[in-house]
């Protein structure tokens, strides 16, 4: 019974438990009990919280036998990653400056996940303050793929992705700045969707590129994704960026993806420049062309556009990122809240911030903040970040140009497979370069989903849909016909192919 309710997804398991055939005790329960028996292996998990999760279950429970109409997702635990703020339950953003602390407030989407009855069963690990790719660079130790243990699952969400991909919470929440939702759900078989860029509040979520950032969903399925992109999306006063619109069932959409016809007559573009046979793994493009022959058999069309400026969207991206967080981490002075390294030889506040921020504060982070910083200091402003200011225009004006050819683009959402541990921390210039395909969106603001689309050597492969800015709902539609389509063909879900995860800690 265990298995069955840790296997199924987040739709079927809100159904059952609306229908009465299981609680949302029992299904909260059952997650928990699989994070016994192989988060030791995986390391998903900075915290659980058990006794919480199974109150806010034991109290949907009560709802729903007093014939409270709840959500959609009512019921269906989820995980959230670890720099989005939870009241009272410890927030650290997989930093050591920030271990400890517990929010009081929750973040706008927690609140909406507590208002729609979804327990809340841990927080993930991330790359520290999200600035990584693989999750080596959290102060707590790296999450290893459930596809292969001795692989990184990508990052920085590695944690939320791969707690989804182990099947110790059927949807997680993340964050995307350069694409750290959906390279991870490339890497390890689900689904991860960056959402139109203010239209998700980031209210509470630890900033590190403020204008790039933004919170989304990640899930075993289109349609799990979508229901809970129904539930934290929407206007947010508190975030000045928080778009005031009217925004569509996503969950609609995505079922109607699995309508006969529903992507006949689909524009689909393929940027030359980030499908290029070059910089993708042959297995990666192998996978994707037999993803675009899918979507030709469904009836869309296939052409090639030239791209020429995203070329140069990651030099812009990592300059204007870093720039964002020297600014948004200065807030962690030792003096307001966090870690206080108060040495005796500490002659002065500058001196306690100093001894703070060197210990507290990882080496990764500490290189993206000297190279913010000198970025945006006298001299080089102009030369570094006005010119990646102009770069990022660019890149808005290419993505206007290529939509008003094609409805949607598609590209591979990551260059390779699943890398082994240690492959990349010493050739970081591979490491920021393999989000080169995802980079544009963030830069330009528009929606961009990652699914499965086959295995490369026995890993996953993902496939990268974008669609102009508030056109999340196509995505959900198209994304959902190429899922149904592809599973059909192989006779099952991508991760039903996924090894068995073995019991006890690694």
């Amino acid at each position: 019974m265990t298995e069955q309710l840790t296997r199924s997804s987040a739709a079927e398991l809100a159904a059952a438990i609306r229908a009465g055939d299981t609680t949302s005790v029992a299904v909260t329960q059952a997650h928990l009990d699989r994070i016994d028996a192989v988060d030791g292996a995986v390391h998903a998990f900075l915290k659980v919280d058990a006794e919480g999760a199974l109150e806010q279950a034991a109290e949907v429970d009560r709802r729903l036998a007093a014939g409270e109409t709840l959500s959609p997702l009512a019921g269906v635990p989820v995980a959230v990653k670890d720099n989005i703020a939870t009241r009272g339950l410890e927030t650290t953003a997989a930093s050591r400056i920030l271990e400890g602390w517990k929010p009081p407030y929750d973040a706008h989407v927690v609140e909406q996940l507590r208002a729609a009855g979804t327990p809340i069963i841990g927080k993930t690990n991330l790359d520290e303050f999200a600035m990584g790719g693989s999750t080596e660079f959290s102060a707590y130790g790296p999450t290893h793929n459930p596809w292969d243990l001795d692989r990184t699952p990508g990052g920085s969400g590695g944690g939320s992705a791969a707690a989804v991909a182990a099947f110790e919470s059927p949807i997680a929440l993340g964050t995307d700045t350069g694409g750290s939702i959906r390279q991870p759900a490339s890497l390890t078989g689900t689904v991860g969707m960056k959402p139109t860029y203010g239209s998700v509040s980031r209210y509470g979520a630890l900033a590190m590129g403020s204008s790039l950032d933004q919170i989304g969903p990640a899930a075993r399925t289109v349609l799990d994704a979508a229901l809970l992109h129904d539930i934290i999306g929407g206007r947010d006063q508190r975030d000045q960026t928080s778009l005031n619109t009217e925004w569509p069932s996503f969950a609609d959409a995505a079922r109607a993806g699995h309508e006969p016809g529903a992507v006949k007559g689909l524009r689909v573009g393929v940027p030359k420049q980030l499908a290029d046979a070059e910089s993708c793994e042959p297995g990666v493009r192998e996978s994707f062309e037999k993803a675009l022959e899918t979507l030709r058999e469904l009836g869309a069309e296939i052409s090639w556009i030239d791209t020429a400026t995203f070329e140069y969207a990651v030099a812009a991206y990592y300059l204007l990122m870093p720039a964002e967080v020297s600014s948004n981490l200065a807030r962690y002075d030792s003096v307001r809240y966090g870690l206080r390294v108060d040495d005796a030889g500490a002659a002065n506040v500058e001196a306690v911030m100093s001894a703070t921020r060197a210990a507290g504060f990882g080496d990764e982070v500490k290189r993206r903040i000297l190279l913010g910083t000198y970025a945006l200091s006298a001299g080089y402003y102009d030369a570094y970040y006005g010119s990646a200011q102009k770069v990022r225009t660019l890149v808005q004006r290419e993505f206007e140009r290529a939509f008003s050819e094609v409805d949607v683009l598609a590209a591979p959402t990551s260059p390779s497979v699943a890398f082994r541990f240690g492959e990349r921390v010493e050739d970081l210039t591979a490491m920021y370069y393999a989000d080169f395909t995802t980079i544009p969106a963030n830069l330009s603001g528009v929606p961009a989903l990652s699914l499965p689309s086959g295995l490369a050597d026995g890993l996953p492969v993902g496939l990268q849909l974008m669609a102009p800015a508030r056109e999340d709902a196509r995505l959900y539609t198209v994304g959902a016909a190429i899922e149904r389509a592809l599973d059909t063909e192989r006779g099952s879900t991508l991760l039903a192919a996924a090894p068995e995860l073995k019991e006890g800690a690694r």
